[in-house]
């Protein structure tokens, strides 16, 4: 049976390149630095599980003083020049989006019908986890597409890997560690207390206010955390549970969804979001992409604000009617 276990090997494997690769190459100033950094998440990925709470704790401390004191370098491994991607480009025209295709496609293909194989009485797919399970396969298979059609030398899938990563830099983990926080305030029962301190300040006297208050508490929850699933546990149990759907009987499904939705109009406004807003900034070099709130975040500040609005409109219209 494969496990997400497998996974988690195969990207700590991956991150022990990067740091190889790192320490070796002599072009970037920054090496050490850059080298430890990943070799910290291969640590991470390979033996987290055997570490315990006070290792991981300490691992990750180490992860962010190395972003802290100056953050990370950017390799330049030897590559295709600009030159023979375009000549690649044109050759390959719209072919060059199948690698990238891939990975979505076995994902789905392996939740809908790959996890439900039985080899010898024994799943296919550990049942808790087919997608990510399927994902990590689809990585792997695109690899491989892209390196038959592409033919690059042998090291070129690691190397365009840590170049990819030395330009995210530190903001690459930047969302898992949000979401860790968040399922800690979801455990801590933080919920309940942000529950409690937003009755003490608006009169839940409507479906309307508590629709409003969900909403608006979903983006801004997710402002701060840059993660909606993050965000998501704590405004449901503090306002989304107990006013919209319980007080004023609101349909859990329609509730949640739109929630959700909520939530994702906050990660458009926040530099918190590093996977949406910081990231792309990065990648594409935009001339403010240190800013706080860089040219990513500034185009979507209108689409996230009435997008926000029509959630709250569609809440209300649906959400007691059925």
């Amino acid at each position: 049976m494969i496990t997400l276990t497998w996974v988690y090997i195969l990207a700590g494997l991956i991150f022990m390149a990067f740091a190889w690769m790192s320490v070796t190459d002599r072009e970037n100033p920054t090496r050490l630095r850059n080298a430890a950094f990943w070799g910290l998440m291969a640590v991470s990925f390979l033996f987290g599980s055997y570490l315990g709470d006070l290792g991981n704790g300490v691992l990750l401390v180490g992860l962010v003083l190395i972003g802290g004191i100056g953050g990370l370098g950017q390799g330049r491994p030897a590559t295709t020049s600009p030159e023979e991607r375009r000549t690649l480009a044109a050759r390959f025209g719209n072919r060059l989006f199948i690698p990238a295709l891939i990975i979505p496609a076995t994902a789905l293909l392996g939740t809908l019908v790959l996890a439900k194989i039985d080899i010898g009485g024994r799943p296919l797919f550990d049942a808790k986890d087919p997608t990510l399970i399927a994902l990590g396969l689809g990585v792997l298979l695109a690899l491989v597409v892209g390196v038959a059609m592409f033919r690059p030398p042998a090291t070129a899938p690691l190397q365009e890997g840590r170049r990819l990563m030395d330009a995210v830099g530190w903001a690459a983990i930047l969302p898992q560690m949000l979401a860790a926080l968040g399922a800690v305030f979801a455990l801590a029962g933080v919920g309940q207390v942000v529950g409690g301190l937003v009755a003490d300040v608006i009169p839940m006297n409507g479906p309307l206010i508590a629709v409003i208050a969900y909403c608006l508490g979903m983006a801004l929850f997710t402002f701060i955390m840059g993660n909606a699933f993050a965000a998501f546990p704590v405004m449901t149990a503090a306002i989304g549970l107990p006013f919209v759907i319980l007080q004023f009987d609101g349909d859990p499904a329609i509730v949640c969804a739109i929630g959700m939705l909520s939530g994702f109009c906050g990660t458009l406004l926040t530099p918190m979001a590093a996977n949406f807003n910081v990231v792309p900034a990065n990648l594409l070099e935009l001339p403010d992409r240190n800013a706080a709130f860089n040219g990513v975040i500034r185009a979507q500040a209108p689409t996230a604000l009435a997008m926000l609005g029509a959630n709250i409109i569609l809440m209300y219209a649906l959400a007691f009617r059925f």
